[in-house]
């Protein structure tokens, strides 16, 4: 109660906290879960500090017209109150969540008549990579799709759990090593939205940020052909020296990538899949990181 009459009193714009200034429908649905959840707890809430307040100032010591009974011990009334409303209100909110976090499931396509944009995400110290599969394209901290079509992303890690999310689109998801996790996403409109690692990961932690910008259709395409201008390539050598630790990596753009580089990622944590020189590689490029942290 405090937090939002400080926020009304101070003007506080709202696109400053984007999870209360959702872009699109997952944003949207999941702040509308949270104040209805907020409103749920407030019928407790608001009666406990009104009846404070009011038992501080009826029972004052210098108010003699007070009734006191000091031989009072226990009353029905109270203790249904007590037990009944706060069991009611746990078992609607319950209810209300399950059903929510079943509709919301990040794996659940948004619009299944929509194709969607696929994007591969590969979480790295201290950066995010953006594959492209079907335009045969990679960027570095920056992910660009058009608004008002759905995103489906497929998320790994190379190296320690990340978490990845976009406050103003949609919830956090994490990232891990030698797994796929999946998040669709959807933007109302054109924007520019911050994203960010929300896991812990180390010293470069702090930094770990991306842009996700939503365009029109036609600068989407725009912007494609304009990464496949690049003149660097992501092969196989050029992701080993990507996937070195580093902070504050600049926008990079690579106009092709090595076929199916994300399913050999995940692949090098599998044990057993006849990739045991890239795991030990893999395994010296963690220790290298610890160290750096």
């Amino acid at each position: 109660m405090a937090f939002g009459a400080a926020l009304l009193g101070s003007g506080c714009d709202l696109t400053d906290i984007p999870v209360l200034d959702p872009k699109g429908p997952i944003a949207l649905a999941e702040r509308d879960l949270l104040l209805t959840a907020v409103a749920l707890m407030l019928i407790v809430i608001i009666p406990v500090f009104f009846m404070t307040f009011l038992f501080a100032w009826r029972y004052r010591s210098s108010n003699s017209n007070a009734r006191y009974t000091p031989d009072w011990s226990y009353s029905v009334i109270t203790d249904v109150v007590v037990w009944l409303v706060p069991a009611v209100i746990v078992m609607v909110l319950g209810t209300h969540l399950w059903s929510n976090t079943h509709k919301l499931d990040p794996y659940k396509p948004i619009d299944v008549s929509v194709r969607p944009l696929e994007v591969e995400v590969v979480a790295q110290d201290w950066k995010w990579l953006f594959i492209y599969p079907e335009q045969g394209i990679a960027v570095v901290n920056q992910l660009v799709f058009p608004s008002q079509t759905p995103l489906s992303l497929k998320l790994t890690s190379d190296t320690v759990m990340n978490s990845f999310s976009i406050p103003a689109l949609g919830g956090q998801i994490y990232a891990m090593a030698g797994m796929q996790t999946r998040l669709h996403l959807l933007a109302d409109a054109p924007g520019t939205f911050a994203g960010r690692n929300m896991q812990y990961s180390g010293r470069g932690f702090a930094n770990q940020h991306f842009e996700a910008i939503a365009v029109s259709q036609e600068d989407f395409d725009a912007w494609v052909a304009k990464v496949k201008q690049s003149p660097t390539t992501l092969d196989a050598a050029t992701y080993r020296a990507l996937a070195a630790p580093t902070i504050g990596h600049p926008v990079t753009y690579y106009s092709a990538v090595e076929p199916n580089l994300f399913d050999t990622i995940i692949a090098k944590y599998a044990r057993g899949s006849g990739h045991a020189g890239q795991q030990a590689a893999h395994e010296t490029h963690v220790g290298e990181a610890q160290d750096a942290r």
